[in-house]
């Protein structure tokens, strides 16, 4: 039985209730801070993990197109698992529960055993247990974030409870984030369309208007008709078409065109690699870990690299099998491709390569870098790295 001494007055009650409420109100700040939903959620983490006391934490999403998990957003991790993104991919224990709708509230940190801890000595920061609390939205699974501490500090019913809170706030910043991604996405469709609409309105009825030229031009041609009016139409037909080169101009650099064409990354990949290697008679394998999303310039990026690399393979490396590797996390994007062809000096060679400068160049505007490792006889591996703020 609890003394009396031992009971909480109601000073200590007011005391603990405005704690709670100054906790709320630093991360429903931070969440709102910005609609970018990475933002969003590290901002989330951090607060948490400077008001509570725990050094660690991190949040799984569920991906809208796979209904797989990925790594949202993360802080501090401990090395084994910050460096090791296979680890820190796919289904675990807690995600499991999840899925089966077991995990119905933030469970003590004394009790989940992170089962991507199992097994590690090194690099584990002493981490061994988590606390895990669900997200939902409109009933909707969304994800769940997971909190810890290394020393295995046992979290009170108030704190638990508090969590859950964060939890339900959280869910709202996701779902909200995720609108204003569709909003945005709707109001990239509405461009095109209105590019497209453009496009028929005067580039169309422009080559229309030289093709009419044109055939009259023809027409006359055979005939008797004097030379300055055949002149005069063909200079009407170059200045319909220089007019006509400067609008597709100006469309083309407005159209921010899709190569994916509304395929994820992982998926535009793996029919890349399926249609070149068919073509090319290469053995070509497509491995992607992580999952983390993508912004649309990024994924575009990558993917014309990727297009350029197993072009250059095909043409210049006489390999027989090539390895695409994708690896996605919060804190980078890294493209590499392996071939196992005859390779060639890299200091000596490259600068005459325009494939890899274009490629050097187009991750240098993505914020990021590409590094060719090759000797003769011992194939190629190009690696590009895009750090994560611009993922984002």
């Amino acid at each position: 039985m609890q003394r009396k001494d031992d009971m909480p007055t109601s000073t200590d009650q007011l005391g603990q209730r405005n704690r709670e409420l100054t906790v709320l109100n630093e991360i429903a700040h931070a969440l709102n801070q910005s609609v970018h939903l990475d933002q969003a959620l590290e901002a989330t983490l951090r607060q948490v993990a400077a008001l509570l006391g725990l050094n660690t934490s991190w949040i799984w999403l569920m991906s809208d197109e796979t209904g797989e998990p990925y790594l949202a957003a993360a802080h501090n991790l401990p090395p084994a698992l910050r460096d090791n993104p296979v680890k820190m991919g796919g289904w675990c224990y807690c995600l499991d529960t999840y899925r089966r709708g077991d995990l119905k509230g933030a469970a003590n940190v004394n009790v989940v055993t992170c089962s991507r801890l199992k097994g590690l000595v090194e690099g584990t920061g002493g981490l061994r247990y988590h606390a895990s609390i669900p997200l939902y939205a409109k009933g909707k699974r969304v994800g769940v974030m997971n909190v810890a501490s290394g020393e295995w500090r046992e979290l009170s019913a108030e704190d638990l409870r508090l969590l859950n809170t964060v939890g339900d706030l959280t869910s709202i910043a996701i779902e909200r984030a995720r609108l204003y991604e569709q909003s945005v996405e709707t109001g990239v469709a509405n461009e095109r369309l209105r590019l497209a609409r453009e496009i028929h309105d005067t580039l169309g009825q422009s080559l229309a208007a030289i093709l009419m030229r044109l055939e009259t031009l023809d027409a006359l041609l055979d005939s008797d008709t004097d030379r300055e009016k055949l002149s005069e139409i063909l200079r009407g037909a170059m200045t319909l078409a220089r007019g006509n080169l400067e609008e597709a101009r100006r469309a083309v650099l407005d159209l921010r065109a899709a190569p994916l064409e509304n395929r994820s990354l992982q998926r535009a990949l793996e029919d890349l690699v399926k249609e070149i290697g068919s073509r090319a008679g290469l053995d070509v394998r497509v491995e992607c870990v992580g999952g983390h999303p993508l912004s649309a310039r990024v994924e575009s990026g990558l993917y014309r690299m990727a297009q350029e690399a197993l072009n250059n393979v095909v043409e210049h490396a006489d390999a027989k099998k090539v390895l695409v590797e994708l690896t996605s996390t919060p804190d980078y994007a890294t493209l590499a491709i392996e071939d196992n062809g005859h390779g060639f000096e890299v200091e000596s060679d490259i600068e005459g390569r325009h494939g890899l400068i274009g490629m050097r160049e187009r991750a240098r505007l993505l914020g990021g870098s590409l590094v060719v490792e090759s000797a003769p006889a011992h194939g190629t591996r190009l690696e590009i790295r895009i750090p994560a703020k611009e993922t984002a």
